[in-house]
């Protein structure tokens, strides 16, 4: 069994916090010069040309690519031969999202409580996602969400007789509904099957995927190339001010439900789509 303090843990968050809010993946970058190189509007590329400037600067100065740096979501997978020792686990998480935010000079953007809205001060506390692994690591990823883009975000409870094509009708629809509120071009995170809360975060988790990736089963795979071409004739654009660069990719997590039910979530992410990761 292999120990792992938790003042590691902290440590390691809170570098996350900030690298997450300072630099843009590769990934991103690539497929927004991409979409550059595509796109037929003027204004369009000129957004474009400007989102990637923005990027640039953040980088090299080391300040947040968006005034929003979003709510902490962090993603564990802790092996199961890893002790965490030395202190509360979910408290060296929020820990390091306290350091990370204030000595990053991140926005402070979390209320204690959804009606009386007092800001906590700290962004704590995080919203962590969990899993149990084979092994003696820790993967932990640090995904910053905006909020502009996670108020576009729903869960349908659709009929099984919906099949597929009710599936890409919602897809597209969100994102056209949408417009310009999450800061297009987005990246589509789609989740559809399990159950209410399952499906939802199967499309957070989609946002995760590395942007070029395709899905591992070939049916998603060309599923996720059709939607991603749908909503990119729609002409929402980048920023919403029409274009052909709306999305830069769609991905789709799926998982086994009840034969009654046909649950489908779509979560969007904005073109700032950030997370950094650390294997300890």
């Amino acid at each position: 069994m292999r120990e792992l303090q938790t003042k590691e843990i902290t440590s390691a968050v809170k570098r996350l916090c900030m690298e997450a809010n300072y630099y843009l993946g590769e990934d991103v970058l690539n497929a927004i010069k991409e979409g550059l190189k595509k796109e037929e509007s003027p204004l369009g590329k000129d957004i474009l040309q400007q989102i990637v400037e923005n990027a640039e600067i953040a980088a090299k100065e080391e300040v947040p690519i968006c005034q929003d740096t979003g709510f902490a979501v962090i993603f564990v997978e802790l092996g199961q031969e890893v002790r965490v020792v030395d202190g509360d686990f979910n408290e060296a998480i929020n820990e390091g999202v306290r350091q990370g935010y204030t000595d990053g000079y991140l926005r402070k953007s979390i209320v204690e409580d959804p009606i009386r809205r007092k800001n906590t001060g700290d962004n704590t506390p995080a919203v962590i996602h969990l899993e149990m692994v084979p092994g003696d690591k820790i993967r932990i990823i640090v995904a910053p969400k905006g909020g502009g883009s996670e108020n576009m975000s729903e869960v349908k409870m659709m009929k099984p007789a919906d099949g597929v094509e009710g599936l890409k009708r919602f897809v597209v629809e969100r994102v056209e509904k949408s417009g310009g509120n999450p800061c297009p071009p987005v990246v589509v995170g789609v989740g559809v099957g399990g159950t209410f809360e399952k499906c939802a975060f199967l499309a957070k988790k989609a946002l995760l995927r590395e942007i070029g990736s395709k899905h591992p089963d070939p049916y998603y795979a060309e599923l996720e190339a059709e939607l991603l071409e749908k909503i990119n004739r729609s002409g929402v654009g980048p920023q919403g001010l029409g274009g052909r660069t709306t999305a830069l990719a769609v991905h789709i997590e799926a998982h086994p439900c009840h034969i009654a039910s046909y649950p489908a979530a779509v979560n969007l992410n904005c073109h700032a789509a950030r997370h950094k990761e650390i294997t300890i």
